[in-house]
């Protein structure tokens, strides 16, 4: 089989050694061309070429979640053909790796290397679904081009605490769980709508919007993210299988986030967060978020900047990964 390896070089939990390794292990039984990433959005460039051209019938990923995500925008650039398009691999090298992790795969690199390597002699592999972000028409995000998202994206609150997070790597810090939880604490510290939010979504066909959401997590499966080993799960029923799933909060009171800091630490596969103040939405295949106010915005754990209005769709069976 001809497989493309894109590395992120600057991914965190791997070194040269460990990625050599890697690619030796790999070449074994795949006719196997490495491209090492040199620029944000490179992964997705090569991915794009690799469908477009045919020169592979698989691309791994080897990186985190953002270089997993370039690497998936790149194979469906012109849509979604599982069929047709390479199949999609992934030997996780981030700080978090929740795609990865909510697909079944090992956390560790070599571990994960050694399942992929099974997958592959077995033929083992599955077809998931994911979610498409674009700018809503008629808004001012109406040009904004879509983009798709393996696990996550956000609006508010937590986009903001991802971008408070990507500013201090820029600054050289690691991506470890005591950094996220300062960001998530500063973020709620100057969080400027605690009681009353600006968001609204809105459903195809159903004519009283949910509004005054203070943040909205949208989530394509469980768990939604990770804290070192510890699962958190904001939609417990989102599945690969299905559409997308939601998470509204309309307050962040201090009281508000300790009982909701609290069930997410505590959630589970059978139960997520709850109360008068949470909204959850399970397998929408199509919704819209409008803000007041242009507020943060992240797909998979990458701060986009800001949006003021933003159409989520679900796509079934969008790609097959080998697993």
């Amino acid at each position: 089989m001809r497989a493309l390896l894109v590395v992120n070089p600057a991914a965190t939990t791997t070194s040269a050694r460990t990625r050599d390794v890697l690619t030796h292990a790999l070449a074994s039984d795949l006719k196997l061309d490495v491209a090492l990433t040199e620029y944000r959005g490179h992964a997705r460039d090569l991915a794009r070429r690799a469908a477009q051209d045919g020169s592979a019938e698989l691309v791994i990923a080897l990186g985190g979640d953002g270089t997993v995500n370039e690497v998936v925008n790149g194979l469906l650039e012109e849509g979604p053909d599982a069929e047709r398009l390479p199949g999609l691999a992934v030997v996780p090298g981030g700080s978090a790796n929740v795609f990865a992790r909510a697909l079944g795969l090992p956390n560790d690199v070599v571990e994960a290397t050694g399942a992929l390597l099974d997958a592959l002699q077995t033929g083992s592999a599955r077809t998931v679904g994911l979610g498409l972000a674009a700018g809503t028409p008629g808004t001012e995000d109406a040009a904004v081009a879509p983009r798709w998202f393996t696990f996550t994206a956000g609006l508010g609150f937590d986009a903001g605490a991802v971008g408070r997070v990507e500013q201090q790597r820029e600054r050289g810090k690691r991506a470890t769980n005591a950094l996220y939880v300062r960001q998530v604490l500063r973020q709620f510290l100057g969080e400027a709508h605690r009681s009353k939010g600006p968001i609204t979504l809105e459903l195809p066909g159903v004519e009283d919007p949910i509004r005054d959401l203070v943040l909205a997590v949208v989530c394509n499966t469980a768990p939604w993210t990770y804290l070192g080993n510890r699962p958190l799960y904001a939609a417990p029923q989102a599945s690969f299988d299905d559409a997308l799933d939601v998470l509204g909060l309309s307050r962040l009171t201090p009281a508000a986030v300790s009982r909701y800091g609290t069930q997410l630490l505590t959630s589970s596969p059978e139960r997520g967060l709850h109360g008068k103040h949470a909204t959850t939405l399970h397998d929408l295949p199509e919704f819209t978020l409008h803000s007041q106010v242009p507020l943060p915005f992240q797909l998979d754990g990458d701060h986009l900047g800001v949006r003021s209005s933003v159409t989520f769709t679900g796509v079934r069976r969008a790609l097959r990964v080998i697993v």
